[in-house]
């Protein structure tokens, strides 16, 4: 049977507003108190129930990452980065790949999940603008990458055009003369 806070409370001799005080990080407990009761928790083995404090927050700490592929060098860093990034926020990732399937992207960008994360970074592939803008869900949503998105959804992107020259500029400037771009774009 797992711990409640008032079996720690009782093991360390406090109130059981203060050990969710000191599970909490509020920071005015005495470092002695402090101790003690980290000392209950840690002997008793307690966690919190992470969906009481879900809902008492109404935040769940998970952020959703989808992408296309997460195999390509860019998506595995960027889903690295971003782990990195939301675990110094206290956030965890949920990593979701579409395969840049239209009816992937759509099932995902109309809230599948949407009552289990706090916020979705998308990069879709296949979705048309059209559905983007149709999107009826809540949850906070940013777009990640080229793709076109409507007026006010947060959209991350690099400018293409400004970084081709600026890379071409340096093939230039170090003699290159015979220059090509080679890629494609799934769309």
């Amino acid at each position: 049977m797992n711990p409640k806070l008032r079996d720690v409370a009782e093991h360390a001799g406090v109130s059981v507003r203060t050990v969710s005080n000191v599970v909490n990080g509020f920071r005015y407990v005495a470092p002695a108190t402090r101790e003690r009761v980290q000392a209950s928790i840690d002997a008793l083995g307690y966690r919190p129930n992470m969906a009481a404090r879900t809902l008492r927050r109404g935040r769940t700490g998970l952020v959703a990452l989808v992408v296309p592929e997460i195999d390509s060098p860019y998506f595995a860093e960027l889903a690295a980065r971003t782990v990195r990034i939301a675990g110094r926020r206290g956030l965890t990732v949920l990593i979701d790949q579409t395969d840049g399937d239209a009816e992937r992207e759509t099932e995902l960008l109309h809230g599948r999940r949407s009552q289990l994360v706090d916020g979705v970074l998308f990069s879709p592939w296949a979705v048309a603008p059209a559905e983007l803008a149709a999107r009826t869900d809540t949850v906070p949503l940013v777009l990640l990458g080229e793709h076109d998105g409507p007026a006010g959804v947060d959209h991350v992107a690099i400018d293409n055009i400004a970084a081709a020259r600026e890379a071409t500029g340096h093939l230039l400037a170090t003699g290159r003369r015979r220059i090509a771009a080679v890629g494609i774009q799934p769309r």
